[in-house]
């Protein structure tokens, strides 16, 4: 699993689009423009109109090049992006000048250009434009021409008033920011953790498939190359001296045996094509597995000298005595792999592996004698690039390795998320005191992943195979009856 490459994704920005800028922007262009409008020609107070006015068109002639030299999908660099942000609040903040400073009710608008930035921009840009906006408010609200009001009676508002809004500007830009960063920067962990578990779930079952394709290239040749060895060994009893047909019957045996030879050569290459094609339907017998044989395929090799690995399998409840039969499905497999092996990095002497079962649940429990999950986390665990305990340490031969695989905070939110899939429902917990360690619970409904009965193999299908070890068996009898 591209480990590197989610990490770098959920840490960097996407790139401010350049169809949201300039949508955003012509937006705020026509509302600047309209308020101009009404305010001199509704309302007919005195303004600086036509500077005013220039400030507009300035913002609309870059929001033009803009849509000249990029398309409408392309995003923009950072560098770009905050330049473009930055001038949108130095416009702003002259239009604010010129009609009234921090006392005009547009001077809300500085949060917009500053969300943006924390929305879609690195945090080091949004801080710069933070401070760059902070800068131009608290400028503003010292200097800055007169509002727009009715002349026998000027808007004088008190000193003590314009702190009051100064404050409410720079709480509200700072708290937007900072609010709108963290929820774009989770919902970035989560597209890179998604991404990392579709990822570790093709892989698996990949794998899955390679290890299906094998189990049947091996259940299916086994018949053909039987014969061929059956029919071969017979034939090398002629290549001894004075052994060569002499009759036309021994000679038509022979090229029986032969043709029988090569039919069945023909007949592996054919079984062989059909098991490339990865379309063909998979052996009924390889879609399943039994419940303790699927824990000892996993626990076989985490298996130690100095580690213990106990599975207690039993019914409860008065549930039938074997454990049931499940599916084969790769994302169950690859989610319980990894939270038994994570049970066995922490662990320091033993691993205790619980299996139940009754009527309509089937639940996995894993302990084990580790230092057990961080309290201030516990209740975090199952979100992305979330690390859960200090690992153990390791030998210089083992550092590396460990290094290189280790550290994301991903296993934890994949094998949930795969599990979950299934069915599952998964909780955790710390063992109770004087004992430590961690404890793993998953719960499944029977029905979510149980084989029923009537999914077993058809009979026919097993007839059938015993049908061709009888046929070649009798073709290959034949030479020495």
């Amino acid at each position: 699993m591209p480990t590197a490459k989610a990490r770098q994704t959920a840490s960097s920005s996407a790139g401010l689009r350049v169809q949201t800028l300039v949508r955003l922007r012509w937006l705020a262009i026509f509302g600047q423009l309209a308020a101009l409008l009404l305010v001199r020609f509704e309302f007919g107070f005195e303004l600086p109109f036509w500077p005013a006015l220039g400030l507009v068109l300035i913002s609309a002639w870059l929001n033009i090049v803009l849509m000249l030299r990029h398309s409408a999908a392309a995003r923009l660099k950072d560098n770009a992006a905050t330049a473009v942000l930055a001038f949108d609040i130095a416009q702003l903040a002259l239009l604010l000048f010129l009609t009234g400073g921090l006392t005009n009710p547009f001077a809300i608008l500085f949060l917009a250009p500053v969300t943006v930035s924390a929305a879609a921009l690195p945090s080091q840009r949004t801080l710069l434009l933070g401070v760059l906006t902070l800068a131009l408010v608290s400028l503003l609200a010292v200097y800055h021409l007169p509002l727009p009001w009715f002349p026998d009676s000027p808007l004088q508002l008190a000193p003590l008033y314009i702190f009051g809004i100064w404050m409410g500007l720079v709480s509200g830009i700072g708290f937007t920011a900072l609010y709108v960063h963290k929820v774009a920067r989770e919902a970035r962990d989560m597209a890179a953790a998604l991404t990392a578990t579709e990822l570790a779930l093709a892989r698996q079952q990949q794998l899955y498939a390679l290890d299906g394709l094998a189990a049947a290239a091996a259940h299916e040749l086994s018949t053909p190359l039987g014969t061929i060895a059956v029919v071969s060994q017979e034939l090398r009893k002629l290549c001894r001296p004075g052994a060569l047909p002499a009759s036309a019957e021994d000679q038509a045996q022979l090229c029986e045996d032969l043709a029988l030879i090569a039919s069945q050569a023909v007949r592996c290459r054919e079984i062989l094509a059909q098991l490339a094609d990865h379309r063909a339907g998979r052996d009924e017998m390889l879609a399943k597995v039994r419940l303790s044989a699927m824990l000892e395929e996993i626990v076989e090799p985490l298996r130690g000298p100095d580690l213990a690995i106990t599975l207690d399998l039993a019914p409860e409840h008065g549930g039938e005595e074997k454990p049931p039969v499940i599916r084969r499905d790769p994302g169950l497999l690859f989610g319980l792999g990894n939270i038994i092996e994570n049970a066995c990095d922490f662990a320091e002497t033993e691993v205790v592996i619980i299996g139940r079962w009754d009527d309509d649940n089937i639940s996995i429990t894993v302990h084990d004698d580790g230092p057990g999950f961080a309290e201030d986390i516990i209740s975090r665990l199952g979100e992305p690039f979330v690390t859960s305990r200090a690992r153990r340490t390791w030998t210089a031969e083992e550092l590396d390795e460990e290094e290189a695989r280790a550290g994301m905070g991903l296993g934890f939110f994949i094998a949930k998320t795969l599990l979950e899939r299934s069915g599952a429902t998964i909780s955790i917990a710390n063992r109770a005191r004087p004992a430590h360690g961690a404890i793993v619970r998953i719960d499944w409904p029977r029905s979510a992943i149980e084989v029923r009965r009537e999914e077993k193999p058809s009979s026919g299908q097993s007839s059938g195979h015993s049908q061709v070890r009888a046929t070649a068996s009798a073709q290959s009898a034949t030479p020495t009856s």
